[in-house]
C-alpha cells in the first residue's frame, strides 16, 4: 500500500501544476496588469509620435482618423487584459490598469521631450507643454478605461445573460 494515495486534492494540485506549464509566455504576460499596461503607454505614445512625425496633419479626416486608431488601440490592449478576469474585479483593476498606463505614457513622454522627439503640433515640446499634455493625457485615461470597462462589463453580462442557458427549476418532489 503507497503511503500517499492520490486524493482530490492532490489530484487538483497536479493538473494546476500542468495547466500553469502549458500557458505560454505570452498568456502569462497578458494576466500581468504592469506589464499589460506599460505595453498599452508604450504603445500609445510611440503611436501618437509616429503620427505626428510622418502624418498628414492638414487634412481633419486624418486628424479624426488617427485619434480613432489610439482610442481603438486603447481599448483593444485593455479588453486584452480585462478579458482575462470576472466582470466583478475589474472594479479595481480598471483603474490600476489606467493609472500605470497613464504613468507609463508620461514617463515615456517626459522621455522623448528630454530627447527633443515630443512634439506638440509640428513643433519640439518644451517642459510647460509637458505638463499640460501629462495633465490632459492623465484625466482622460483615468476616466476613460473605467468608463470602458463599465460599458464592456454591462455589454458581457447582457450577452452571457441572452446566450448562456439558465438552469430552469426542478419540481420538487412531493
Amino acid at each position: 500500500m503507497p503511503l500517499l494515495r492520490p486524493t482530490a486534492v492532490m489530484t487538483a494540485i497536479d493538473l494546476d501544476d500542468e495547466l500553469e506549464a502549458q500557458q505560454s509566455l505570452l498568456q502569462r504576460l497578458g494576466l500581468n496588469v504592469v506589464v499589460m499596461a506599460v505595453l498599452t503607454g508604450v504603445t500609445l505614445r510611440v503611436y501618437r509620435n509616429v503620427v505626428l512625425t510622418y502624418g498628414w496633419s492638414d487634412s481633419w479626416l486624418w486628424v479624426a482618423g488617427t485619434f480613432l486608431g489610439q482610442v481603438a488601440i486603447l481599448f483593444f490592449l485593455s479588453t486584452l487584459y480585462l478579458g482575462n478576469y470576472h466582470a466583478k474585479s475589474w472594479l479595481w483593476r480598471a483603474p490600476l490598469f489606467a493609472a500605470i498606463d497613464a504613468l507609463t505614457e508620461v514617463a515615456v513622454s517626459y522621455g522623448m521631450m528630454r530627447a527633443g522627439l515630443e512634439r506638440i503640433g509640428s513643433l519640439p515640446a518644451t517642459f510647460e507643454d509637458w505638463q499640460g499634455a501629462a495633465i490632459r493625457l492623465s484625466t482622460f485615461r483615468l476616466t476613460l478605461i473605467p468608463l470602458y470597462a463599465l460599458a464592456l462589463a454591462i455589454v458581457s453580462t447582457i450577452v452571457r445573460w441572452l446566450i448562456l442557458p439558465r438552469e430552469k427549476p426542478t419540481p420538487a418532489a412531493s
